[in-house]
């Protein structure tokens, strides 16, 4: 009786039982169909006759059979080589069903539909939507995302999601530099040398806790700086704030090279008309900024008080100092700056 039903489909390629070669009086060498791995692998017969392996036969490049002396061309078939142990098999699988497997290893390249997923196992280099990553400068992984493609981290709505830059396998070495999303807080942070430093909210609001910035007043109760003489350099004991820790001894140090905006207010008191003019400066390591000045010539009397005030945007390099200094041209040393006085200041860009 016939069979009836679908045709079973292809499974295995087994390995070959025996290959069959015909001589020619000449001819020394012959392609096996199967590799091996030593002469005794396999054994050979010439026209009904075994040959002994090493002696009339060897293998080499694991299907290269040479024989000492060419076989005969007697009529027909007259070489038989019979597989003992062979070392490779093949399996073959119907192009339309899925394979499983738990594990795999590709010995070369590895390329899925052109260009949906290329591995340059030679160079070390993936491309997603490419079949050429060693086009690209940054090269170990390339995704060509096309019009509005792009790449997804995808996560839980309470978790956190990253991209770190790693110089090491052990604390924060493993994240020096991290971009994260805080999907609970809805919040993105960047950050280097292990910590984070920049972060926007849901609201949108950006924060840089590590921004030099500072606020400084005189001591309170201090009354200032009292009995001020020319080239005083006005002291701001108090610090409000310095997120950077960047202010010290009355003086602001700029970590970096850029442009720091510069407030200076004070109120001074017991001008001495006895002088010719007064004014505060702030002395930077580039230049020297001037608040008014006052012209004490053609006053009558002494003033009660005067208010100085200094707003800048000074192009600072890194390590450059900035100081507020007091002035006057003759007349008694008895000038006040009140302790209402402020400097303050930040890197603006």
């Amino acid at each position: 009786m016939p069979y009836i039903g679908n045709t079973s489909p292809s499974r295995f390629v087994s390995n070959r039982a025996a290959s069959v070669y015909s001589g020619d009086g000449s001819t020394t060498a012959f392609t096996l169909e199967q590799a091996v791995v030593q002469d005794e692998d396999i054994l050979v017969s010439v026209d009904g006759v075994v040959q002994e392996p090493s002696v009339a036969y060897a293998v080499s490049n694991a299907t290269t059979l040479t024989f000492t002396a060419a076989p005969s061309s007697n009529s027909g078939n007259n070489i038989f080589v019979y597989y003992l142990a062979s070392q490779v098999g093949t399996v073959g699988h119907p192009s339309n069903q899925a394979l499983s497997a738990s594990t795999g290893t590709f010995t070369g390249d590895l390329t899925v539909d052109t260009d949906t997923l290329k591995v340059d196992a030679t160079n070390d280099l993936v491309g997603i939507n490419t079949a050429t990553p060693s086009d690209m400068y940054y090269n170990e992984l390339v995704v060509n995302s096309g019009d509005e493609g792009g790449i997804t981290i995808l996560d839980t709505s309470s978790g956190q999601s990253a991209l770190a830059f790693a110089d090491g396998t052990s604390g924060n070495a493993r994240y020096r530099g991290r971009i994260l999303y805080d999907h609970n807080t809805d919040s993105l942070s960047i950050g280097t040398a292990g910590e984070q430093y920049w972060t926007m909210n849901s609201a949108h609001i950006i924060t840089t806790p590590k921004q030099p910035a500072f606020l400084a007043v005189p001591n309170s109760g201090s009354g200032g700086t009292t009995n001020m003489s020319t080239n005083t350099t006005i002291a701001f004991g108090t610090e409000k704030f310095d997120q950077n820790g960047d202010f010290a001894s009355n003086t602001f140090t700029a970590p970096v090279t850029g442009k720091y905006q510069l407030n200076f207010m004070a109120r001074v008191d017991q001008i001495d008309t006895a002088a010719n003019w007064q004014r505060l400066v702030l002395v930077t390591s580039n230049t020297i900024y001037e608040s008014q000045i006052i012209d004490l010539g053609g006053l009558s009397g002494d003033p009660t008080y005067w208010s100085f005030n200094i707003n800048v945007l000074a192009d600072m390099d890194a390590n450059d100092t900035a100081f507020i200094k007091y002035q006057q041209d003759a007349g008694a040393a008895q000038t006040d700056v009140t302790e209402q006085a402020f400097f303050s200041g930040f890197l603006a860009c």
